[in-house]
């Protein structure tokens, strides 16, 4: 029997070994190393608020927020704080554990800082794990989001190192991991994955999961993220990613990431309910409830109970998600 700890050195040819698997055989041992770490088989549940739309300056060519691309989207201020509260106390009482919140900016400005403070504050108070993604941080902003009871920074690597300049070039990939470094070295838990479906090639989707891997420690939550085409923007046309690639992209950081939420992401109100079994099947723990993911639709929530009464999955409480995963031992194939 082999000590199942998270390994920051996994090369790209032992993640490209699991992925190109058969997808019964990947599932299968995804499945073990979540029945050892995740032995009650829960789903997280997450809610998402757009808190500052559009105008971004960014040129993420999937972002309906983006400020170069022309997609029909008003730009909008920072929301009041009592509208975030409410929102969040709405998520709270639909079931949501963790309440994310959303700033189209390039990066957090300092004038901003105190009111994203408050909203974290706010928002903890309730009882919610709290989660912000507010583009790339200076110094000393981790630590004051921090100090308000932030518990997550969302911050995506989107692709791999080699195709990312394809997707965006108004930041590097180093000013992403610069950013995950700057809450990280504060203390607060990281939320980073990537999105399928902009064009990458599979090597690319084993690109991005051994970059995460790197991090050290591993993101503590790790979502994956199916393109939903805007039109407008210059992956509007993009043509989509199989359902059946997700499965196996989930499963492999399953595997990876074997104590990181991985969360079936955006993407999920195109799949039909039986791909988005498959995906929680292959490892997913962790979804979005509510009927929107800032600017594109999400299942609603009296169908997200009907496909987890399907499957017999149910939510993880607070305590649980606060409890962290379980401890084990496992034997994987290959180590």
């Amino acid at each position: 029997m082999t000590d199942l700890k998270p390994r920051t050195d996994w090369t790209r040819e032992e993640i490209a070994a699991l992925y190109e698997q058969t997808l019964d055989g990947l599932i299968s041992q995804a499945l073990r190393v979540k029945q050892v770490n995740w032995p009650e088989g829960k789903v997280q549940k997450s809610q998402l608020l757009s808190i500052k739309t559009g105008g971004c300056a960014e040129n993420c060519g999937y972002c309906s927020q983006s400020a170069h691309f022309d997609t029909g989207l008003k730009a909008e201020k920072l929301m009041p704080l009592e509208d975030v509260v409410a929102a969040a106390k709405r998520a709270r009482d639909n079931g949501a554990d963790r309440f994310c919140m959303g700033a189209a900016w390039r990066s957090l400005k300092p004038r901003d800082v105190p009111k994203i403070a408050n909203m974290v504050s706010a928002v903890k108070a309730l009882g919610l794990e709290t989660c912000v993604t507010a583009g790339m941080l200076e110094e000393g902003q981790a630590e004051a989001l921090r100090d308000a009871g932030l518990d997550y920074y969302n911050h995506n690597l989107d692709t791999s190192r080699e195709y990312y300049d394809q997707v965006v070039s108004t930041r590097t990939y180093e000013d992403r991991l610069d950013t995950l470094a700057k809450a990280r070295g504060a203390g607060i838990k990281l939320c980073t994955g990537g999105i399928l479906g902009m064009g990458e090639s599979r090597a690319d989707r084993i690109g991005l999961i051994h970059e995460l891997s790197r991090l050290s420690p591993h993101p503590e939550s790790v979502p994956i993220n199916m393109l939903v085409p805007i039109e407008g923007t210059p992956l509007g046309q993009s043509a989509p990613v199989s359902v059946i690639e997700m499965a196996r992209a989930i499963a492999v950081c399953r595997i990876v990431f074997p104590k990181s939420w991985v969360r079936l992401s955006a993407g999920r109100d195109d799949m039909s309910e039986e791909g988005q079994a498959l995906c929680l099947l292959a490892g997913a723990n962790s979804i979005f409830v509510g009927d929107r993911l800032l600017t594109t639709d999400n299942p609603a929530i009296a169908q997200d109970e009907a496909l987890m009464d399907a499957i017999g999955l149910e939510a993880a409480s607070h305590a649980e998600m606060e409890a962290g995963p379980a401890s084990g031992k496992t034997t994987l194939i290959g180590h």
